[in-house]
């Protein structure tokens, strides 16, 4: 996953993340956000897009059902996955929690994924971390 400084001189958006550490741009359109639940210990996947608006969740996925982890009615099993597409406005700001109980975040991208803590270059632990657009110059 090729990561990039604040602006990459193509005037688009890139994926930042905020943390008591910093931040950390990547550039890129689209990506998958992946954990597993810490209770039930199943995986649940989101699509995302990066857009001037804010970040865009194009599409859910949960490989089962049990406490919290209910899909919708509209979601339908598709090879082992419940999935549905949810409608809500694009997001300026999603902050992501650590409980420490299932594992970190997980974001795939190009077919590689990395845990936030190798995004970031350090441990994050229980620390939250603010994902949002970032506005290349």
């Amino acid at each position: 996953m090729a990561t990039a400084p604040a602006g990459n001189g193509r005037g688009g958006v890139s994926l930042c993340f905020a943390t008591a550490g910093g931040v950390k741009a990547l550039a890129m359109a689209a990506f998958t956000l992946v954990w597993t639940h810490s209770i039930e210990k199943i995986d649940w996947q989101e699509d995302w897009r990066v857009t001037p608006a804010g970040l865009q969740l194009v599409q859910a996925r949960v490989k089962g059902t049990g406490a919290g982890m209910e899909p919708p009615p509209e979601a339908r099993l598709v090879d082992g996955w419940f999935q549905w597409q949810p409608k809500r406005a694009p997001m300026k700001e999603v902050v992501l929690g650590n409980s420490g109980a299932a594992g970190e975040w997980r974001l795939c991208h190009d077919g590689a994924c990395r845990t936030l803590s190798e995004i970031i270059g350090h441990p994050i632990g229980a620390n939250i971390t603010k994902m949002t657009i970032c506005n290349d110059p």
